[in-house]
Order: C-alpha cells, then structure tokens, then sequence
C-alpha cells in the first residue's frame, strides 16, 4: 500500500514519554476513585473516540477520576467505525496504551472461538508492512469492528470509567470559563459537568471551538510555514487516485452546454499553492464479507440515481480494473473497505461545510455520504454499464452481517478526515516531520507518511474532468510530536487538552489517519499530554 495512503488510526501511535498526570493532578498513581460528585470530577472527556477511552485509562491508571462525556452511543470511533485494517507504519514506535489494545486484540484472535467464519490458518496475516498477527511481539494489528469495541467497552469496565452516552455539547452557551480555565460544559439534555482539566478527544473539535480557541480550517498556502506540500496541488498526481484517461465531465461528452455531471464542480481550482476553505474528501470504511452464511446484500439506497455514478462508467470504458485494489483482508472472510480510484467510495467536495455546521445540518451531511456509498456499491453490482467480470465478482461480495447489527450493517462513523484544526501552542508542520528542524516538547512518535485524499473534482482548461489534492509523501523514517500541538495558547484557555483536533499545518494533519495523530497516534497523544 502507499506509504501514506491511510496514515490513520493506531498508525502514529505515540511512544509514552513522560509520567501521566503527576505536574497537572499530582502524583497519585492509587486506582482511586471515580465518583467524585454526581457530575464532577477530575477529568472531563469530551468525545467517544479512540482517544477518548484511552486518554480516561490513563487517567485512571493515575488515581484520577473521570467522566467521559460522548456525544456517540459507540465507543471507538473509527476505530470500532470499520478501519480495521492499520496503518501501523513503523510499530516500534507504537507503545503505551496503545500498544495494549493491539495485545489485546492479539488475545482475542489467539483464541479458537473468535474465528467464526474462517480458520486462523487460513487467514492471510498480511497487514500494512508488518504481519496482521504478530505472534513474537504478542500483537494484532488487523481486526474486525465488533472486536475493537468489545476491547473498548471492556476496559471501561475494567476501570470502572462513567460514560454519559448520547451528551451532546450546548455549543452556543454550555462552556463556562473562569480566569482562562474552563469550569464546567453543559450538553443539550441539561446536565452539566464540572472538572480541573478538560479534553476535547472530538474528531469536529467542538469543545475546543466553543471554548473560544483558535482554529483554522482549510488548507494553508505553503508559503505561510514554509511548506513545500501545502496548499492547492492542480496537476500533482500521487496515488492512483486520479483520471489517468481523458474523460469528459459533461452530461452529453464533449458538450458543455448539456450541463455537469454529479460530483464534479463548476469552479476554478484555485492558484496552485494557494491555500482555500476545503478539506479532504470523506467516506465510510464499510466492512463487507464474500461468506454467503454471514451476507448481506448491497441495499439500493430510497432516491437512487445512476447518473451519479456516471463517471464512473465512463472510467469503467477506459478499460480500468483496480476496482477491488482497497478491499483489505481483516479476519473471518471480511474487509475493510476503503477510496481506491478516480471515483470511489470518497464523496469528493462534498462536506466542506461539515466542520463547523450544526449537528441538524452534519446529519444531513453524512446521509449524504450514505447514500451516495451505498448507491455506488448498487451501482457496480447492478447497472449493466459496468464491465461483467467486475460486476460477477462485485455481486460475491455484501455487508458483513455480524457487524454494525443495530445500524443495518452499516458503520456508525463516518470517516471524517479533518474538520477544526487547533491555533495552539506549537504548530507540527511537514518541518518537523521530514526532520528539518528539531521538535521541541516531545512527548510522543509517529512514522506513517504524510497522507491526503482529494480534496475537489474539477474541468482542467482541455475540458477534461481531473482530481485534486491527493498526496502522498514519506516521512523517512519515525518522528517525534510535540506536547505544544496538544495545548491551546495559554491566553486562550490553561486547562484543556486537544489530541484529536492538534496544532499543525494541513499537510502535517491531512486525514485523522495520516501525519495527524489519529487513533493509534491520538490515542498515544491522549495519554501522553497528561505528563506535562
């Protein structure tokens, strides 16, 4: 796989440096306990995310106690969310608690009865540069949904961590403040929780905006950090995610009177290195299965429309065959399915606003993105424009019906790759990760490679329809990550922590999967901030 394609979840798991907890709550490392008060505590979390559960652990691994505020009913985020095949980049650098979920998983897949649907033997144990079952290190690195929530709910239990589900944050007026420090959020239902230290552990960085902390979205021109990356990339083809034959973007081809097709913009691209408002496309990593007894058909989606998917017929007449190129192999006969292609399962352009929308107007957004998704796995199994052999092989495959059961199977996350970007104390940038300058504040590591999915469709002046924003660029080896791209500036708020939303440039962040500390890496960097 690309070096930076996924970049995403446990991938950049950051190395535990420092004690946690001892400067900000204290040296306290009793188990201590967690009910402080009816809604006080510690610690307040705000989020459902991987880095969310892992970032409670460790406060309760400290003697703290804490309340996990999530606006989710699942715990784990993309993690629990369908992206189960890791990109794990360099694993050395993948230690603390991190490293504890994917012993755990390790457990779980060493026993016999986790496989259900397939023998262990017959599992290929291929994972992202590394084998999916790492038997010397006591590890796994590739799994499937309902087994990375189990390992989460698991350890709630285990340390007797309070999780308030379905708590949405008043984000009009439910942060009070105090002398620069946040004393309480109130969420929609009413109820209010109090703490010392505060972290927004939200994929959409909903606590830190209501708390009045700067942010930024959009990409920056690469100018403004001295990047050679950032910014607008017409004409930079890194993956293979781009129209590699001359396709026309217009309803009749070749006319441009008989309008636009679906999913393609009318506008100008923008100065190449500009920067711009938009953000990288979004998807669904549908975990699917080709084992009769545990599928489900693809569902045509109400309101479905095969216009949509025209272009991808008219890349299906070039003669292109790299379909099936991002149906990763987790165990039992399944997938983690992801973007591969010039039109895939990324909803290109189409969630711009998505980050700082309200929750009534983000629902809509990512019903938008499902049933466009499902549409297109419709499409290729049904439509007659689709090549036969495709089609044939498409028809084997379903939903996994074991997983997302309350959901019709379908993942409860949507992959949102970036939203809010933090304006805090140390801005990373593709500086620090291709080592040109030192990192100051260390407190965790990483190795994925800097990694963005396209950001619009555009017409090219030949009138050609073309993909921007794809990248993909080695980091040569691990970096490390700065404590400061935790913390807000102190002026703005002194008690809040960011391991989610974090300080960097867009080509430093560029997909919670990529150079930005997603799961694995947000989960290191949910446990490591709390040692400073």
């Amino acid at each position: 796989m690309n070096v930076m394609k996924m970049r995403r979840f446990f991938f950049i798991s950051l190395v535990l440096l420092v004690p946690t907890l001892t400067v900000l709550l204290g040296c306290n490392h009793k188990k201590g306990d967690n009910h402080h008060g009816a809604d006080t505590a510690d610690i307040i979390i705000y989020g459902g995310t991987s880095a969310a559960v892992i970032a409670a652990v460790e406060a309760r691994k400290s003697g703290k106690s804490v309340i996990v505020v999530s606006p989710d009913k699942h715990l784990g985020g993309l993690t629990s969310g369908g992206l189960g095949y890791t990109d794990t980049g360099d694993k050395s650098v993948i230690g603390g608690l991190a490293r504890e979920f994917y012993h755990r998983l390790w457990q779980h897949y060493n026993s016999d009865e986790a496989w259900q649907w397939q023998k262990k033997e017959e599992y290929g144990n291929k994972g992202q540069g590394t084998v999916a079952i790492d038997g010397e290190n006591r590890t796994m690195w590739i799994f499937e949904p309902h087994v990375a929530e189990k390992v989460f709910e698991d350890l709630v239990e285990e340390y007797d961590i309070r999780v308030e589900r379905n708590e949405w944050l008043n984000r009009e007026d439910g942060v009070i403040k105090h002398n620069g420090k946040i004393q309480s959020i109130t969420t929609l239902s009413g109820k209010t929780f109090s703490g010392k230290i505060f972290l927004d552990a939200t994929y959409e960085g909903d606590l830190m905006a209501a708390a009045g902390v700067s942010y930024h979205v959009g990409r920056e021109g690469r100018d403004v950090y001295g990047e050679e990356w950032n910014g607008v990339q017409t004409g930079v083809l890194h993956h293979g995610h781009y129209f590699k034959s001359d396709i026309s973007p217009y309803v009749v081809p070749g006319d441009s009177s008989s309008g636009i097709l679906p999913g393609v913009s009318d506008q100008d691209p923008g100065e190449k290195y500009s920067g711009d408002d938009k953000i990288q496309a979004y998807c669904f990593r549908t975990c699917m299965t080709d084992f009769e007894p545990n599928k489900v058909p693809f569902p045509k989606p109400e309101g479905y429309d095969p216009v949509q998917y025209e272009l991808l017929a008219r890349v299906f007449d070039t003669g292109r065959k790299d379909w099936f190129n991002k149906f990763d192999p987790i165990p039992n006969h399944k997938t983690d399915t992801n973007n591969h292609g010039p039109f895939s399962s990324d909803y290109i352009g189409m969630n711009y606003d998505y980050p700082e929308a309200t929750y009534e107007r983000r629902k809509e957004i990512i019903k938008e993105h499902e049933q466009y998704q499902k549409g297109l796995l419709w499409f290729v199994a049904n439509d007659p424009r689709v090549p036969m052999d495709i089609q044939t092989a498409m028809q084997k495959w379903g939903l996994a019906k074991d997983e997302f059961v309350d959901n019709d199977n379908w993942p409860h996350q949507l992959y949102v790759r970036e939203a809010r970007r933090m304006m805090g104390d140390f801005i990373m940038t593709e500086n620090e990760l291709l080592k040109r300058r030192a990192t100051p504040r260390p407190v965790g590591m990483g190795s994925y490679g800097m990694d963005s999915h396209n950001v619009q469709r555009y017409i090219k002046p030949d009138g050609f329809v073309q993909n921007e924003g794809d990248i993909g660029v080695s980091t040569n080896g691990p970096y490390s990550i700065s404590y400061g791209s935790l913390i807000p500036k102190k002026e703005e708020c002194e008690n809040l922590l960011v391991p989610v939303c974090v300080f960097q440039s867009y080509r430093f962040w560029i997909d919670p999967h990529g150079t930005r500390i997603y799961d694995p890496r947000t989960v290191s960097c949910s446990s490591s901030g709390f040692g400073h």
